[in-house]
């Protein structure tokens, strides 16, 4: 179901064996299954932590763990861990988490909403952001709504022109403008109040 690379396996242990906890293992679960939001999240899991409901992989050493109800969206996952300069990165390859890609015959409002849960609200949610589609029009303009640590953002013209349209154009080709639909005014708590700010997929 899940292949865990033999560097993977010695860096799990690595890091096992530095808790210091007997039968310590891995679980693995994926959060949001079946949508763009859709992430894997590994965590440490003793003996009696464990439901019963999961589907355990013995490795040398320890045991990997993968919650009953994400298993489904894990078929053909691997686990490698490539070692570099400060010390490495674990990768998790998962095709399937997220569902089916909407293709060309997908509605223009499907495929634009798809890219902005995939890939442009995680990169503004490190700034307490968050876009929102409003509509995408006869002519191809999508109006979206800006919120969180958007709102009243100073640099949020920054942010939709050189971010959030750049992803949307290359992904969505039909779309011919993106707007801003949201009140800025009204902000409370922007993440940057100033102008000498960055932007937010910078």
């Amino acid at each position: 179901m899940i292949d865990i690379s033999e560097r993977a396996q010695r860096h799990f242990l690595r890091l096992l064996s530095q808790q210091g906890i007997d039968g310590l293992g891995i679980r693995l679960r994926v959060t949001a299954p079946g949508t763009a939001a859709a992430n894997c999240e590994l965590e440490f899991v003793e003996p009696e932590e464990l439901t019963g409901q999961e589907w355990t992989v013995v490795c040398e050493g320890f045991e990997f763990h993968v919650d009953g109800d994400s298993a489904p969206w894990l078929e053909g996952a691997s686990i490698d861990f490539e070692p570099n300069a400060t010390g490495g990165q674990l990768n998790i390859r998962a095709p399937r988490i997220k569902g089916e890609i909407p293709g060309q015959e997908a509605g223009l409002v499907e495929r634009v909403r798809y890219v902005l849960e995939a890939e442009v609200n995680p990169k503004i949610a490190s700034h307490g952001g968050r876009v929102s589609l409003l509509e995408v029009d006869a002519n191809g303009v999508v109006l979206l709504q800006f919120g969180g640590g958007c709102h009243g953002c100073g640099m949020v013209d920054v942010t939709l022109k050189h971010g959030v349209e750049k992803t949307l154009r290359e992904r969505v080709p039909e779309i011919t403008e993106v707007r801003d639909a949201t009140d800025h005014s009204g902000g409370s708590n922007p993440y940057y109040r100033k102008k000498e700010g960055q932007s937010a997929l910078g």
